[in-house]
């Protein structure tokens, strides 16, 4: 650790500090600010070229004096120091305690920028894991080891979603240890309250982890925070042996704070002012989910993100589109029609919901149940559109049963309360249910076997 101050601040901007005469300053290397009143403020080396080093600041920026602030370079990478005793913890967004509880003590630290896991040492991801939400573990089946972030808006409910998940998830028939780690990227006071109290107050506390980044706090922290979230987490399952299941929002203020230092170091901007590099920024977060190979413990990440405007093409959703498997989306039309979860099955999707299903893991009729129930009601929405152009006095009587379907779907099956934790027997059955309302020659992606077992329809057609 270097004890040499510099004086040379050449310039400071709203985030960045630009340090000239240092020698081989390293790529995220941590760097201590001296100000003129004595405070100490952390900062991490972003570029270094030509002996200048671009420093961002941790802290606030504003005030600093050219001539009295001195930086010194500590020759180190950030690191978190680790244990089980983080469990029932609350810090904040670079590690410090939040709860007013003492610092974490361990002779495990380790560096927060992590690695990608290797993909030929990731095991294919099989084991499904239980929210007690519906439209999820029926329709869009979270997998242990699988990135499935959730699309929503402004407004819409997605924090309690995530509180529900966390206080919900498990995974079925594993004696194994199952933990949360949560990550709150730039949210408010108000937010902030809310997952402190639901989680208290559930004892989700108990077996979580919870790191929180408050908006009127620094920017920089906003990007630390995910890569200590992940680094958590990747000590409780690779080393202490635990299921995590990773849980960080609104990943949209952590792109925020990317396009703010992008800008600050002058960058070339990419679509709507974001770097080019947020596609690959992005992928060395969500890649440090899944399974290893010969490990018992895996990271399953559930990130969420608000869209502006509603607009899954924008460039946040749309990047993280690519990366993951699959999306969870909240509706606003749903929202307003008062359903809990607002979860539009039809736009979304889990692309490893086969590899977590089926007999002897969920039961055998799972997947046809879903692709029944989702025809079903896709042909039922369609129907509800025609209806409002010309009526429903030319709709057969099959037809009306598919739009009376839609309407039961949304306030039966994906409606459920907050404290509702359904299992998945019962989310088949209601799905089972629902389905016994329409003509049994509209079930064409069910067995016959099936449907002799789980279906209330003699077989001539007519229910029981």
């Amino acid at each position: 650790m270097s004890d040499i101050y510099y004086n040379t601040v050449k310039q400071v901007t709203s985030v960045l500090l630009f340090v000239d005469g240092v020698k081989d300053a390293a790529y995220n290397e941590i760097v201590e600010i001296g100000l003129e009143d004595g405070r100490r403020v952390r900062g991490q080396v972003l570029d270094s070229r030509n002996g200048l080093a671009i420093v961002q600041s941790f802290g606030e920026t504003q005030g600093m004096d050219l001539k009295m602030t001195k930086a010194r370079f500590t020759g180190e990478t950030a690191r978190i120091a680790v244990s089980t005793d983080m469990l029932g913890r609350v810090f904040d967004g670079i590690g410090r305690p939040r709860d007013g509880g003492q610092p974490v003590y361990s002779e495990n630290k380790i560096d927060i920028n992590g690695a990608s896991i290797n993909p030929y040492s990731r095991d294919e991801p099989s084991e499904f894991i239980q929210t007690g939400i519906s439209s999820i573990d029926c329709m869009n089946t979270l997998v242990r080891g699988q990135k499935l972030p959730i699309f929503s808006g402004f407004g819409l409910p997605h924090n309690r979603v995530a509180a529900q998940i966390a206080r919900q998830a498990k995974v079925l028939g594993s004696s194994e240890k199952f933990s949360v780690v949560f990550g709150g990227i730039g949210i408010n006071s108000e937010e902030a309250n809310f997952f402190m109290r639901e989680f208290e107050e559930t004892g989700a506390l108990e077996r979580s982890v919870m790191f929180l980044n408050l908006s009127s706090e620094p920017s920089m922290e906003r990007v630390i925070l995910p890569r200590l979230v992940l680094s958590t987490a990747e000590y409780l399952a690779y080393e202490e042996d635990m299921h995590v299941l990773v849980i960080l929002t609104d990943m949209t203020n952590y792109c925020e704070a990317l396009r703010e230092i992008s800008a600050a170091r002058e960058e070339v901007p990419g679509r709507r002012g974001y770097p080019g590099y947020m596609y690959t920024d992005l992928a060395s977060l969500y890649e440090r989910a899944g399974r290893i190979n010969n490990r018992k413990g895996s990271i399953t990440q559930v990130p969420i993100l608000t869209m502006p405007g509603d607009d899954i093409t924008h460039p946040i959703p749309d990047l993280t589109g690519y990366i993951t498997e699959g999306q969870v989306v909240l509706s606003r039309d749903l929202h307003r029609k008062d359903v809990y979860p607002p979860i539009d099955v039809l736009l979304s999707l889990s692309r490893l919901m086969s590899h977590g299903i089926g007999k002897g893991r969920t039961r055998e009729d799972h997947r046809e149940v879903a692709d029944q129930l989702y025809s079903s009601y896709a042909r039922g929405k369609e129907l509800r559109s025609l209806t409002e152009i010309v009526g429903d006095e030319a709709l057969s009587a099959g037809d009306k049963k598919l739009l009376k379907f839609a309407e039961e779907f949304e306030t039966k099956f994906v409606n459920q309360g907050y404290y509702e934790d359904r299992d998945i027997e019962k989310s088949l059955g209601i799905g089972w249910e629902l389905m016994s309302g329409l003509d049994k020659s509209d079930i064409k992606r069910i067995k016959e076997a099936n449907i002799a077992k789980y279906g209330k329809w003699e077989s001539d057609g007519e229910k029981n």
